[in-house]
């Protein structure tokens, strides 16, 4: 297994299986056909093709469309078929930083394959033999891959909060980091992907940033989402990534991010370039 593999992980996608997703006038997501066919039933919310899900032109702004597809969702959730409510709404956008077209429940967005923005940071410890980086590893009741390996810091983007004030909320909340300290973190720039996963499709954003801690610190979890903390060195960790998935699906692309712009992956390799190319899909 090789990092190739980690990001090829990240964007299996067969169009085919879905239908887009279309609000006033821009395509905004994608629906599986079996859900299409169940919106079906919400003819007053959503107007269902062979190949579109239409979220209907009857409502006129981002409220009254959030609240329509809200009851649509409660009863998605009362189905089964949306599970581990977050009670956090994420903004459904044409583009980064446009007005929300609509809001949806956190735990929803991949069933209507909306996509999705993160705030992902790899806190580390500058040696003398390279970094040293603190691992986390998910709590075993975590909704979503529980107990499995994660990046020092992440968390979805919510609407109403700015990339660094959600970076801080989440060092605090993630990691014990204060935040004078998580201020600190720099964002270094974005991973992209799009995977077909069991609740849908993740055509989603990752905003990374870096953050050198001081070598005494000891991250520790605050709001039960982390059982543990881990500071490997650099080379245990890409060893992990690449032969391995034990890492929670894009936290790997997040950590191959790191090693190719602090240099550790040597620009010589054959496969140096689609590494580069892979995690901006």
């Amino acid at each position: 297994m090789s990092f190739l593999d980690r990001i090829a992980e990240c964007n299996v996608h067969d169009p085919a299986a879905y239908r887009t997703l279309t609000c006033a006038g821009h395509a905004v997501g994608a629906v599986r056909h079996r859900l299409a066919e169940r919106l079906r039933d919400f003819p007053n919310v959503f107007a269902v093709t062979a190949e579109t899900v239409h979220l209907s032109d009857a409502f006129k702004d981002a409220d009254q469309r959030s609240q329509a597809v809200e009851r649509v969702v409660r009863v998605l959730e009362a189905d089964g078929i949306v599970r581990g409510r977050r009670d956090e709404a994420y903004p459904v956008l044409t583009s980064w930083g446009a007005e929300p077209l609509f809001r949806i429940e956190r735990a929803a967005a991949p069933h209507f394959g909306i996509r999705s923005y993160g705030v992902h940071m790899t806190g580390y410890v500058r040696t003398p033999d390279g970094p040293q980086i603190w691992v986390a590893r998910r709590a075993k009741t975590k909704p979503t891959y529980p107990g499995m390996l994660d990046n020092t810091v992440a968390g979805g983007q919510p609407v109403g909060l700015g990339l660094h004030d959600n970076m801080v909320k989440e060092c605090w909340e993630e990691a014990g980091i204060p935040a004078e300290l998580a201020r600190k973190a720099v964002c270094v720039g974005a991973i992209t992907y799009r995977m077909d996963a069991e609740d849908g499709l993740k055509p989603d954003v990752q905003f990374c940033f870096d953050l050198e801690l001081p070598a005494d610190f000891v991250p520790r979890n605050t709001d039960g989402e982390i059982d543990e903390f881990f500071r490997w060195s650099w080379q245990k960790t890409a060893e992990v990534v690449a032969g391995t998935r034990e890492f929670k699906f894009n936290c790997n692309l997040v950590l191959i991010d790191f090693f190719v712009r602090h240099g550790l992956v040597d620009p010589g390799r054959a496969d140096y370039l689609d590494i580069v190319a892979g995690m901006r899909r």
